[in-house]
């Protein structure tokens, strides 16, 4: 069965060849002196061979020492190089920041507000997955993930930033055609456009005043996996949508699309900042996480 490499051996090798005595190795390393001896001791014992050659006086490379001691204090710098790149990394605002989003909040909310944080953060580059898919963020490597939903219980660390109103619209001419709802139960003879990801989609959960509840089934013409898509189909009069608020946010102040049943609410979906549990967070990541938490609470 193989073995991994005894790497702290190989760096306790590599420093005391550079020090010269095991005593200062181990001051150096606030080790005691029979952990480094040990950890030599160990590594000639897996390589088979003697290192040194030592006598009460000096401490000489064996030629098994010596053939060794160049890649041993390859592996040592190499390890320093790791902690001080990452650990500059951690502690710099520059890098990549690789986040995900819903793909018509991340075009319409997020993406309007990342120039601002370029122009702050100029070394940062993002790396923007636009998906309605909820995604696994350690299994895709992603440094947070905003979500609209109802949020199940997660082991990630999760921040509220808002409620999403969903709102009942529909096109003035649909309404003049077909009439404006007054309770839910109207809705059975309306056509619908579904968002399909929706759990239960074919029926519209609404409540009054905090008591009353109503759910109707509907006739769904039409489905898609982005509710985007039924802008256009919205306006031409097609029939009715739940969709949240800043997705029809320009149609209902241009008057293309009107509310029906404002006295009835859908329960709000929550736009959540998720991100995995982290001691030492980069400071680039946590400044970008703040920026969208502050600016995206405004909106």
């Amino acid at each position: 069965m193989s073995r991994l490499p005894d790497f702290e051996a190989w760096a306790i090798f590599a420093k005391v060849v550079e020090t010269g005595s095991f005593t200062q190795t181990a001051n150096e390393l606030m080790l005691s002196q029979a952990t480094v001896s040990k950890a030599v001791s160990r590594l000639e014992q897996r390589l088979n061979t003697t290192l040194f050659h030592r006598t009460s006086r000096k401490m000489v490379l064996t030629e098994s020492g010596a053939a060794a001691v160049a890649r041993a204090k390859r592996i040592l710098h190499e390890g320093e190089q790791i902690e001080a790149e990452m650990g500059e990394q951690v502690n710099q605002y520059q890098g990549k920041i690789r986040f995900t989003a819903p793909m018509s909040f991340g075009l319409l909310q997020v993406a309007p507000l990342l120039p601002d944080f370029l122009a702050a953060y100029p070394a940062v580059r993002l790396d923007m997955n636009l998906s309605d898919e909820a995604e696994d963020l350690l299994d895709n490597r992603y440094d947070f993930a905003l979500r609209i939903a109802k949020l199940e219980d997660s082991a990630l660390l999760v921040r509220k930033i808002c409620d999403v109103p969903i709102l009942l619209v529909g096109a003035p001419a649909y309404f003049a055609r077909h009439g404006k709802p007054k309770h839910p139960k109207d809705l059975a003879r309306h056509k619908a456009l579904q968002y399909s990801n929706a759990k239960n989609s074919h029926y519209w959960r609404f409540s009054y005043g905090g008591t009353q509840e109503y759910t109707q089934a509907m006739d769904v013409v039409m489905q898609a996996n982005n509710a985007e898509a039924f802008t256009p189909a919205l306006v031409a009069g097609l029939g009715l949508a739940l969709q949240p608020e800043f997705m029809v946010r320009r149609e209902l102040q241009n008057g293309s699309l009107e509310t029906a049943l404002d006295d009835w609410q859908t329960a709000p979906l929550g736009l959540y900042l998720l991100s995995a549990a982290q001691r030492h967070r980069p400071l680039r990541v946590n400044a970008l996480m703040d920026f969208l938490l502050e600016r995206l609470r405004r909106r």
